[in-house]
């Protein structure tokens, strides 16, 4: 098994580029959608959430709030840290899990946005990252979800900076150009880590 952490700043195209491997064969163990799957109404993490920060942070369903729970810790670096403490070791666990499933020759790759802020790298035996320019993962986050400017800067802000990013690399994706190029450089790493894995098995 060969795992692989995949990561990228916002805009740059790292869910496009999580499709692609998944088309060509690669398990993705999405950490994002991990997240919001350990939250769900009746599991123990949502009661832990709810523990620590409240019944205001429920909808009337019983689901999480996330704009609620989001307000709470956003601007406040401790209540974010306590809300990482109950999700993350969950997220882990389940991410594990779902390793542990895939068969022994599979290679896995973990969709990790925030690989690089918290020191994730050396959980993987090769690091991608999903590289592209601040202008471009500006426009695509303006014209193709339609955010704001100003909050586009922000979130793109609030992540490492591209520096911090490249520096954790074995594999850069450059995402700068049309979908076809991706595609194209896509299939070109997936050769690489095939030959990556067949070694690990010999």
């Amino acid at each position: 098994m060969l795992t692989v952490g995949l990561t990228g700043g916002i805009g740059a195209g790292k869910s496009e580029v999580s499709r692609l491997l998944a088309a060509h064969g690669a398990v993705i163990i999405d950490s994002d959608r991990i997240a919001r799957e350990v939250v769900e109404p009746g599991t123990p993490g949502l009661a832990a959430v709810v523990g620590e920060f409240g019944p205001g942070v429920l909808a009337p369903d019983g689901s999480l709030d996330r704009p609620a729970l989001g307000a709470l810790v956003f601007a406040d670096e401790g209540r974010l840290a306590a809300l990482n403490a109950i999700v993350h070791p969950l997220v882990r666990a389940r991410s594990a899990e779902l390793q542990a499933a895939a068969a022994p020759d599979a290679i896995v790759v973990h969709d990790v946005p925030l690989l690089a802020e918290n020191g994730l790298a050396p959980l993987y035996d090769v690091v991608l990252v999903v590289d592209a320019g601040e202008a471009t993962r500006l426009d695509r986050l303006v014209r193709l979800r339609g955010m704001a400017e100003q909050e586009a800067r922000a979130r793109m802000a609030a992540q490492a900076t591209r520096e911090q990013r490249l520096a954790v690399a074995d594999v850069v994706i450059a995402n700068d150009g049309p979908v076809e190029e991706l595609a194209a450089r896509v299939a070109e790493v997936w050769a690489g880590l095939r030959e990556r894995a067949a070694g690990n098995r010999t």
